[in-house]
């Protein structure tokens, strides 16, 4: 199986999701997080930094839930419909 190329969108796309994660651990613990998520931490900081931009939903609906956040918030920022977290 060739996995295709993601679109200049999509990396961009996958940036606003990790920066939104980031905003919402909120100086907790990201060891904690990726564990209560069932990820590795070395999976969350590349989610973070952007550096895995495609995350698999599983990935990220784990992480919503470890960090209390609504899937439906991710999903409008990885669509580009609603602003990052007011901090």
């Amino acid at each position: 199986m060739v996995r295709i190329p993601l679109t200049p969108e999509q990396v961009e796309a996958g940036r606003r999701l990790g920066a939104l994660l980031r905003e919402a651990r909120a100086g907790r613990d990201p060891e904690l997080i990726a564990r209560t998520a069932g990820i590795s931490p070395e999976t969350l900081r590349k989610i973070e930094a952007g550096r895995m931009p495609s995350p698999g939903f599983g990935t990220v609906v784990g992480l919503c839930e470890a960090l209390q956040l609504p899937i439906q918030t991710a999903a409008q920022i990885w669509l580009g419909t609603t602003a990052q977290l007011a901090g």
